[in-house]
């Protein structure tokens, strides 16, 4: 079909001015002015439509790989029919005859905004996990707190971050991850905003970042639901990284910001500012079109769960009514997640994994400032080092393993070697820092941060196993495998402190439990972890 230039000098219901750059309104007067406006807005209008049919015949041919992607048949389904109601309703054509293409994100597929929007979510969510630890100083001087009571104030954030992993997995599989996900967001936000009004009243205080661990608890539940039932098995490790990945930016991108900003408008704006955020993200988020968040039925077995590309079926229910909340919880396999023995690698080897990270991002920079002899100010700045260097290794990580699955390789093997790297790692490097070796402190410094930063290969390894192993149920067992995993950062942190009180030694209170954790998690996860899908079912 022969294409029509939308340009009005070639349009056939207008008078062709001498100079194709000169107006078309040259010399005519209101009256007719007025008619060949009209005209003009017709004649586009019939050359945009014919444009955007051919647009879209084409795209009917689009094969379903772009960009290294695929695009799942829905999608381009969706897209195409979305375009014909427009061309019928004359919705989407632009009146001056160019096709719009804004937002830039229009024509994204629905599951990579969902992915994206969740990152940035855990952006917000260790930006607000970490700017109690800056704020924490002021606050103490300011209302006279020891330090005990600046830890009682600061580990409660784990209680309820501890509490909110079961149920929040639970409550995921029942209503979707994106509903339990935009509650989550919403509850930490205001709680962190609320900061500022109970800081003097310390009950309040309290009860406020429980509900921020609570908030931020129920996430990797819900987006681990998200992803279970939005991303297929060939992008499933670049998913999990691109999310979790978030994690690593937050805590880069808080720890930058919270000092300029007490220092510049109080400890109050931190809080004020961080919560606004995630508040601001709420209500982007109920505009954005994607995977509806209803239950998913039976889909643990790959003939259930994954057609043959690789995408999670979606199987229509009914709606789900809070009276069947008692049904639902009976219905959980608790006991076939308690038999199988991948499973119980998987708890392990989190717990692991949470004693060595949550201990060092405690207690790292008052290693750097008393061991290595580093102020204060170059401690701050070396400690953002680990999370900054652990973003490019999560998106290197992540790549590798996708291409490894889609070249046939095990999709087992593939998590126990991003694993046994992401434990092996940090464990020889605090082994190199632990050992009198006499090297100056900024070389001990790029040790440490390469094994902490080669630890995020752990994205691609324990963290895709969960909806490796059975999609349907992947965010409850993220929640029993990250409240097992929580544990280190209310016991390990005070049994740091405590073992470095008794011992003065870094080596015996930070380094040696968490190189224990690391090579015994080591060996039960390549003996016992398995990605092979099951099926939990009872009636199996």
């Amino acid at each position: 079909m022969a294409k029509f230039s939308t340009r009005p000098h070639n349009s056939p219901f207008l008078p062709h001015p001498t100079n194709p750059r000169s107006s078309i309104f040259h010399s005519v007067s209101p009256t007719r002015l007025i008619s060949q406006s009209h005209l003009l807005r017709l004649s586009l209008r019939v050359c945009c439509s014919i444009k955007e049919k051919e647009n879209v015949k084409g795209n009917e041919e689009i094969p379903p790989v772009l960009s290294g992607l695929r695009v799942d048949a829905s999608e381009r389904t969706r897209s195409i029919s979305k375009s014909e109601n427009d061309l019928s309703s004359g919705n989407g054509i632009d009146e001056v005859g160019f096709d719009s293409n804004w937002p830039p994100w229009r024509n994204v597929p629905d599951r990579y905004k969902l992915i994206g929007t969740t990152a940035l979510a855990f952006v917000i969510c260790n930006m607000d996990k970490v700017n109690l630890s800056v704020a924490i100083i002021p606050m103490s001087h300011q209302f006279g707190w020891n330090s005990s009571v600046a830890g009682l104030v600061q580990s409660s954030f784990f209680w309820g971050y501890a509490l909110s992993q079961l149920p929040g997995g639970w409550l995921a599989k029942i209503f979707g991850g994106r509903k339990v996900l935009e509650i989550g967001v919403l509850t930490w936000s205001l709680a962190t905003a609320l900061v500022p009004f109970l800081a003097g009243y310390m009950p309040g205080l309290i009860f406020s970042r429980i509900l921020v661990g609570i908030g931020e608890g129920v996430s990797p539940s819900a987006a681990t639901d998200l992803i279970a039932r939005s991303i297929p098995l060939q992008e499933r490790s670049r998913a999990v990284a691109f999310v979790f990945g978030g994690l690593s930016v937050g805590s880069v991108s808080g720890l930058l910001l919270a000092p300029s900003l007490i220092q510049n408008f109080g400890w109050e704006s931190v809080f004020y500012i961080f919560g606004f955020l995630g508040i601001a993200w709420f209500a982007g988020f109920q505009f954005l079109d994607g995977q509806p968040s209803v239950p998913l039925k039976s889909i643990s077995a790959v003939s259930e769960s994954e057609s043959e590309s690789g995408f999670p079926t979606k199987k229509s229910t009914k709606p789900f009514k809070l009276q069947q909340l008692p049904a639902a919880l009976k219905e959980v396999p608790w006991r076939g997640f308690l038999e199988y023995p991948p499973v119980w690698a998987m708890i392990y080897t989190h717990f692991c994994g949470s004693w060595g990270h949550y201990t060092c991002l405690s207690w790292l920079p008052t290693y750097f400032s008393e061991e290595l002899n580093l102020n204060l100010t170059e401690a701050a700045w070396v400690s953002i080092l680990p999370p900054l260097a652990s973003i490019f290794v999560t998106s290197v990580a992540s790549q590798l393993a996708d291409n490894l699955i889609s070249n046939g390789v095990d999709t087992t093997a593939v998590r126990k070697i991003c694993q046994t790297i992401a434990f092996v790692s940090p464990a020889v490097c605090m082994t190199l820092s632990s050992v009198d070796l006499g090297l100056p402190p900024w070389e001990v410094v790029g040790i440490l941060t390469s094994g902490l930063a080669l630890s995020s290969f752990a994205l691609s390894g324990l963290y895709c196993t969960h909806q490796d192993m059975s999609p349907e149920y992947a965010s409850v067992l993220l929640g029993i495998t990250n409240t097992v995993g929580a544990i280190p950062g209310i016991v390990g942190v005070a049994l740091t402190g405590f073992l470095l009180d008794s011992t003065h030694s870094w080596s015996i209170s930070l380094f040696a439990p968490s190189i224990f954790f690391y090579l015994t998690g080591t060996i039960v996860w390549l003996v016992f972890a398995s990605s092979k899908p099951k099926n939990f079912s009872k009636n199996e």
